[in-house]
C-alpha cells in the first residue's frame, strides 16, 4: 500500500494506491483524499496492450470506461468526470476536506463480463488489516526489523500465489548502466535464489510460504536431469523465448527492450547445488518431506557425476565463451555433499562411496585449479587472474571454514580489487568473459556478501558499518534494485530485486543470536 501526499497553497490531498489480496478481479485501488482545504488534481491515463503496440478501443458504461483489445479488457471504475485527449483518458477534478473520490482499474479477459464494483472504503481496510497480520507474523526482533519487514513484505508481494512461485523482479530491461545494453527480463523465478529464499523465510517464521516455494521447485525442475534450467515462468513454464521490442525507446534511452531471457538455456552448474542444497535445508528445519522429493535429487545427482567437469556459463549468465567457473564448481561440490549427507542422516538410498569420493575429487580440484597461490585468492575460472563477487559464497556454503588462510586471502583480495566505496562489483566486465560491452553497477547481494564474510572474519564493526550503508541505499520506500551506480548515486538494474532484500534478511541475521541462512548451511 503506498500513501503520497501532495501539499500546495490551497490544501492537502492523499492519494492512496493499493492492491486488495486478489479474489476473482485483478485490481488496482486509487483513493484520493482531501485531507486540508482544496487541491485541484489531473489525472491522466493512457492503456497500451502487448508491450505499448496495440493501442484499445474505448467506450463508456454507465460509470465504467471500457478499453478492449484482442484478449484484453481494461476497465475504469470512477465518479469523476472523463474525456478523451490524444489517445489518452483525462479527468480533472478538485479534491476538498474531507472527501474521497475512488478509482479502480481493473484488468479481465475480453469475453468476460464487466468487473464487480469495489467498495473502495471496505477493500482499503481490509487490506491493510491483511497486510499488517501478515507482517507480524515476523519473527525478527533486531535493530533492522523495519527493514528486513519491508523486504519480506516485498518477497510476499513478488510471489505468484497459486504456484508459489517468486519472480526476481517484476520488471524488465531496467539498465545495469544507464544507456547500456544489459538490459534483461527478470520476470521469472531463478532457480540460485532458491536456497537463501527459503531459509530468509523460514528464519523469520514463514513456513507456509517457504513449502510453497519448495514445492514450485519441485514441480517446475521435474523431468529429465540435463533439461533443467537455471529460470522458468512463475508456473514453472520453459519456453522463455528472448525478443527485442524495437519499438519502444527503453528506460532513459536504455536499448534493446528485451522480453524473455535466452538465459534460460545456458548450461549452469551451480543450479544442482541449489536445488541439492534447498531441499537438504527444507529437511534440516523440519518442513515435512515431499515423497517425491528425493526421487528428484537422485536423479540430478547421477546426471552430475557426469557433467560438473564440463565447462558453463556460470552464476551470471555470461554471454560469453564458457569456462570452467570456480564457483560452479563449488556449487557441484555443495550438491554431491548435499547428497551424501542425506544419505548419512535422513536414511534414503544412493551410493554413498561414490558420491563421497566425487565430492572429493571435485573439492581437490577446486582448490587445486581454482586457487591462485602465488596471489593467495581464489580466481574467477580456473587459469585466470581474475576475481569474482561469487568466490564470497564459498565459507557460506561450508566448501571452507571461514578461518581458512585461502578463504581470509580471498576476502583480501575482493576487498581490494573488486571493492569501490565499500561495496562490490560482480567482477570487472570485460567483453572477453561476458560478450557484452559496457559496465554495470555495483553489485548489491555480492555487498551483502561481503558484510557476511566480515561477520564470520570476527570484523564486526566493520561489517555493521557496511550493512547500514546498503540498507541506506534503499529507496524512499525500502525498496532496492539489483545494482547501485556510483557514478550517479543512484539505483540501477530491475527493481524491486528479490536477491537483494534476500541477501538484506540474511544478513541481517548473522548479526542476531539467531542462527542465519548462512550459519546453517555451514553447520549443515
Amino acid at each position: 500500500m503506498l500513501e503520497t501526499e501532495y501539499v500546495t497553497d490551497a490544501g492537502t490531498a492523499l492519494v492512496i494506491d493499493f492492491m486488495p489480496p486478489r479474489d476473482r478481479d485483478i485490481n488496482v485501488v486509487r483513493i484520493v483524499m482531501g485531507i486540508k482545504g482544496t487541491v485541484g488534481m489531473k489525472m491522466e491515463l493512457t492503456i497500451r496492450f502487448d508491450y505499448g503496440s496495440i493501442v484499445p478501443w474505448v467506450s463508456h458504461q454507465r460509470r465504467l470506461l471500457k478499453a478492449v483489445a484482442g484478449p484484453d479488457t481494461v476497465y475504469l471504475d470512477t465518479g469523476v468526470e472523463l474525456r478523451g485527449e490524444g489517445f489518452a483518458t483525462v479527468a480533472e477534478f478538485t479534491v476538498t476536506e474531507g472527501q474521497e473520490i475512488p478509482f479502480t482499474l481493473t484488468w479481465r479477459a475480453s469475453h468476460d463480463a464487466a468487473p464487480r464494483p469495489v467498495i473502495t472504503e471496505r477493500a482499503l481496510a481490509e487490506t491493510e488489516r491483511w497486510w499488517k497480520k501478515w507482517s507480524n507474523r515476523c519473527t525478527y526482533q533486531g535493530p533492522w526489523r523495519s527493514a528486513v519487514v519491508r523486504s519480506l513484505i516485498t518477497l510476499k508481494a513478488l510471489t505468484y500465489a497459486p504456484t508459489g512461485g517468486i519472480v526476481a523482479a517484476p520488471t524488465t530491461s531496467l539498465p545495469e548502466l544507464l544507456g547500456g545494453v544489459r538490459n534483461w527480463d527478470y520476470r521469472f523465478c531463478w532457480i540460485r535464489d532458491a536456497t537463501f529464499t527459503l531459509f530468509s523465510l523460514l528464519a523469520a517464521g514463514y513456513r507456509s510460504e517457504a513449502k510453497a516455494w519448495r514445492e514450485w521447485l519441485l514441480r517446475a525442475v521435474a523431468g529429465k536431469p540435463s533439461d533443467l534450467q537455471i529460470m522458468y515462468g512463475i508456473g514453472g513454464e520453459r519456453r522463455l523465448t528472448e525478443l527485442e521490442l524495437n519499438w519502444l525507446p527503453g528506460y532513459e534511452q536504455s536499448v534493446p527492450v528485451r522480453i524473455g531471457n535466452a538465459a534460460s538455456q545456458q548450461f549452469q552448474l551451480d543450479v544442482y547445488g541449489e536445488i541439492m542444497d534447498t531441499l537438504h535445508q527444507a529437511r534440516e528445519s523440519g518442513l515435512a518431506p515431499d515423497e517425491d522429493s528425493w526421487r528428484v535429487q537422485h536423479a540430478l545427482i547421477e546426471f552430475l557425476e557426469s557433467a560438473w567437469d564440463r565447462p558453463d556459463e556460470g552464476i551470471w549468465e555470461v554471454r560469453g565463451p564458457r569456462r570452467h567457473f570456480t564457483h560452479s564448481k563449488v556449487m557441484a561440490w555443495v550438491a554431491m555433499d548435499r547428497a551424501v549427507k542425506a544419505v548419512e542422516r535422513c536414511h534414503v538410498e544412493g551410493p554413498l562411496e561414490r558420491w563421497r569420493a566425487v565430492r572429493a575429487t571435485i573439492h581437490e580440484q577446486v582448490c587445486r585449479e581454482g586457487y591462485d597461490a602465488h596471489r593467495g585468492t581464489f580466481v574467477q575460472y580456473y587459469g585466470s587472474p581474475s576475481l569474482d563477487g561469487s568466490l564470497l559464497m564459498i565459507p557460506l556454503v561450508g566448501f571452507l571454514p571461514p578461518s581458512d588462510p585461502r578463504v581470509r586471502g580471498t576476502l583480501h583480495a575482493i576487498e581490494r580489487e573488486l571493492t569501490v566505496e565499500g561495496l562490490v562489483m560482480r567482477y570487472r566486465p570485460s567483453g572477453e568473459v561476458d560478450g557484452l560491452p559496457g559496465g554495470e553497477g555495483m553489485f548489491l547481494p555480492c555487498s551483502f556478501w561481503l558484510v557476511d564474510n566480515l561477520v564470520l572474519a570476527g570484523r564486526h564493526e566493520e561489517a555493521r558499518g557496511l550493512y547500514d550503508r546498503l540498507v541506506g541505499l534503499s529507496n524512499d520506500v525500502g525498496l532496492l534494485s539489483e545494482e547501485y551506480d556510483l557514478k550517479t548515486k543512484r539505483q540501477v538494474g530491475n527493481f524491486p530485486q528479490a536477491f537483494s532484500h534476500v541477501s538484506l534478511i540474511d544478513s541481517a541475521y548473522g548479526f542476531s543470536r539467531v542462527e542465519s541462512p548462512s550459519e546453517h548451511r555451514q553447520r549443515s
